[in-house]
């Protein structure tokens, strides 16, 4: 099992060169950074988490900048976005972003992508909250034709673009590994189609048996499209740090777990750090 951890980059955090330095020296295999553009004042829509929004999901850096940064001061770290909320980018602006990171950290990003929760902030980016996923499944697309082509075209619903040049190409081939976020009655198709992993939030999906039984209902999806269920490997995004339960988590087949650190300077993140660090010796 790998382990890496995931934090939000803000402006009053620990810097992401900095706490990518740190992760890799004590062994971790990845770093994840989320993202939302902006919080929409209203708060229409509830957290998913309860209770009120946390204030670093309005202060965190553009993920794929951070990213650079982190790549910048390490050699060996694994570098993901966890989630890129792809319905709110431009796909061909996306693409080159995605390669662009890919060609810098030498073939080390990982794309976690989602549909997100907050609909009036994909309504500031123009997206529909209802068809959240249908964009999300013609961007992706649109942006492996790019990757893969020297003059990529796509003609979609919502993407429509002819003969185009675009790069650099990503440093991996055919693409960095994508890994599509949620777990609802859905996720299993998008992932069969679209990603190269599962990475569902580990407080919102069931451990223990449930979630061995859903691991063993995506090996049996996959095999039924003709794909490698070892090569789709699941990821738990916010671990618990508790070692029974991420022990529970390998036996149910989980590849990767990401633990969580504060959005917090330097004095109170290396701290947490260290621990988490301990934990996975």
């Amino acid at each position: 099992m790998d382990f890496g951890v995931y934090m939000f980059p803000t402006d009053y955090a620990i810097r992401p060169d900095e706490l990518a330095r740190e992760v890799e020296a004590r062994g971790f295999e990845s770093i994840w950074f989320p993202e939302h553009t902006h919080i929409p004042a209203s708060r229409r829509s509830p957290w998913p988490g309860g209770g009120d929004l946390p204030r670093e999901y309005w202060h965190c850096y553009d993920p794929f900048v951070a990213l650079t940064a982190a790549a910048a001061a390490t050699t060996t770290l694994k570098l993901g976005t966890g989630i890129c909320l792809v319905i709110e980018r431009d796909p061909i602006v996306m693409a080159k972003e995605v390669a662009s990171v890919d060609q810098i950290s030498n073939g080390r990003f990982m794309f976690g992508i989602g549909g997100g929760w907050n609909a009036e902030e994909m309504e500031n980016h123009g997206t529909n909250f209802r068809r959240r996923w249908r964009i999300l499944r013609e961007n992706i697309m649109a942006m492996k034709t790019i990757w893969t082509e020297d003059e990529p075209e796509f003609h979609g619903d919502f993407v429509d673009f002819d003969p185009i040049w675009s790069y650099p190409k990503p440093a991996q081939t055919p693409h960095p590994p994508i890994f599509m976020g949620g777990d609802g009655p859905r996720t299993f198709d998008r992932v069969v189609e679209l990603a190269d992993g599962w990475m569902p939030i580990g407080g919102r999906v069931n451990s223990g048996p449930k979630l061995g039984e859903k691991a063993a209902l995506l090996r049996t999806r996959l095999e039924d499209a003709g794909r490698d269920p070892d090569a789709v490997p699941i990821t738990i995004f916010g671990v618990s740090p508790d070692a029974d339960t991420i022990a529970r988590m390998e036996q149910d087949g989980v590849s990767r777990v990401l633990l969580t650190l504060p959005p917090e300077d330097r004095e109170t993140v290396l701290p947490v750090l260290d621990d988490l660090a301990k934990l996975v010796r």
